[in-house]
């Protein structure tokens, strides 16, 4: 008899990663978490604590032995779905956005090493178990990718644009193999990483004049990884309330 359906989620400490976790959970999926930080006791999923692995993405010497960890712990050797979702925005001080003159060398490399290159090592090393499971991939990318954002610094938004590329890139070479891969591009959602002033943005540029549910974005995080959509590959789905537009 098969076995629970598999997730690997990275970034799941807070906002959209929570939300994907508990929504996969209510559906009977097995979830893997991956993150920086330890298990924090707080989160209210059930058996998160043994199935979370804390690792640092930025240190990517580290993957292969991440992968190989997740190995030991899948129950027959297939990964249903690969999530993507962590991500970092250095800040200046008081929260202030960088921009090109103000972001120094390590900055770019620790955003590329986590934002971009990461997603493609790790793919990369979780290829078979993906194939084995006929999975699906999921890279969350970001609105800050195809427009200057007022927030997010040039580093983001230029490793947020390259993932929305590589997503089309895995997509061509994955999906010959079975493994569909796609993106999810948030706009302003209600999390606790929402800076000031986003209340502004809300009413000037977003029709739909309120702030996304991180809920929401599981729902759609969600869709991507179910039998529904099964015939979408290297799409990016825009989650703004339109404002992109």
């Amino acid at each position: 008899m098969a076995g629970p359906n598999c997730m690997l989620l990275t970034g799941a400490s807070r906002g959209i990663g929570h939300a994907t976790v508990k929504l996969f959970q209510t559906r009977g999926w097995k979830v893997y978490t991956v993150s920086r930080q330890p298990f924090a006791e707080q989160c209210p999923w059930p058996g998160g604590r043994e199935s979370h692995i804390q690792a640092d993405l930025g240190e990517l010497g580290g993957i292969d032995a991440l992968a190989e960890e997740l190995r030991r712990r899948l129950p027959d050797g297939r990964l249903h779905a690969l999530v993507n979702n962590a991500g970092i925005s250095p800040k200046g001080p008081d929260g202030a956005r960088l921009g090109v003159l103000g972001t120094g060398m390590e900055a770019w490399q620790q955003v590329l090493s986590v934002n971009l290159v990461s997603t493609a090592l790790l793919t990369r090393a979780l290829f078979p178990e993906l194939v084995a499971a006929g999975g699906t991939v999921v890279n969350v990318t970001s609105i800050a990718g195809t427009r200057v954002h007022p927030f997010a610094g040039p580093a983001y938004a230029c490793s947020k644009a390259a993932l929305a590329a590589l997503t089309r890139e895995m997509a061509h070479e994955l999906g010959p193999h079975g493994v569909r891969v796609n993106a999810i591009a948030p706009g302003e959602i209600d999390t606790s990483i929402l800076s000031p002033g986003t209340a502004e943005i809300v009413e000037r540029d977003i029709p739909l004049r309120r702030l996304g549910r991180p809920e929401e974005v599981a729902d759609t995080i969600f869709f991507l990884c179910s039998a529904a959509a099964a015939y979408i590959n290297g799409a990016e789905i825009h989650i703004n309330g339109g404002q992109h537009v």
